[in-house]
């Protein structure tokens, strides 16, 4: 008979466990999501240009010889007579504003990890599988289902699309029994995040 004190003492570590559990699995999704460079690149790049300009132009105006790279003037004159609603005006707004929000976009939303983050109980230790190593097993699991003599597995986002080829005629059993094998192999890989498969049986002529 187990007294309130042991089933307080085991409800505790319960709970200790189920918390370092998703510790450690944000702690596996955040080793492999993938930086983002390119937009960094472009940001960096564009900067880099804006301030080389805006010095070139000042030093240069500074000792008596401006550059004029920009023709301010015809900037100053368009300005100063181009109204809120004109078109052309509204349209740079619009493209320079939708930019910036797709760069604002594109730095809040996480990429997707190069590699499949798998549990490991533990936030100190940190597990990913390679989607091709994935692949390679899970096709391996379809191709011991009875009748299956070849399959193929890919990895689209969080879908897993395997395809099996059969000499059998009874698609529905295999796409069942593949399915069941698939999902058995994924479980036991114990990956972070869910994923589906589907199954797309083809006859083997």
């Amino acid at each position: 008979m187990t007294g309130p004190a042991e089933s307080g003492s085991a409800e505790g570590r319960g709970t200790r466990r189920a918390t370092r559990d998703r510790a450690a699995d944000r702690a596996v999704v955040r080793a492999f999501r993938p930086y983002r460079r390119v937009p960094a690149i472009v940001v960096a790049v564009l900067l880099t240009l804006l301030s080389f300009l805006v010095a070139a132009e000042t030093i240069s105006a500074l000792v008596g010889r401006p550059l004029r790279w920009v023709p301010y003037d015809r900037m100053l004159g368009w300005a100063s007579g181009t109204l809120w609603s004109n078109p052309l005006f509204l349209l740079a707004s619009a493209v320079v504003a939708l930019l910036g929000l797709a760069l604002l976009v594109t730095a809040l939303i996480p990429g997707r990890p190069s590699m499949m983050p798998v549990r490991s109980g533990d936030p100190d230790v940190i597990i990913g599988l390679r989607p091709k190593t994935v692949s390679r097993a899970l096709a391996h699991a379809a191709e011991e289902v009875p009748g299956v003599h070849s399959a193929r597995a890919t990895i689209r986002g969080r879908t897993v699309a395997v395809t099996p080829a059969t000499s059998g005629w009874d698609q529905e059993r295999f796409a069942q029994e593949v399915r069941t094998a698939v999902l058995t192999r994924l479980a036991g890989l114990d990956p972070v995040e869910p994923y589906r498969v589907a199954v797309n049986v083809k006859e083997r002529k």
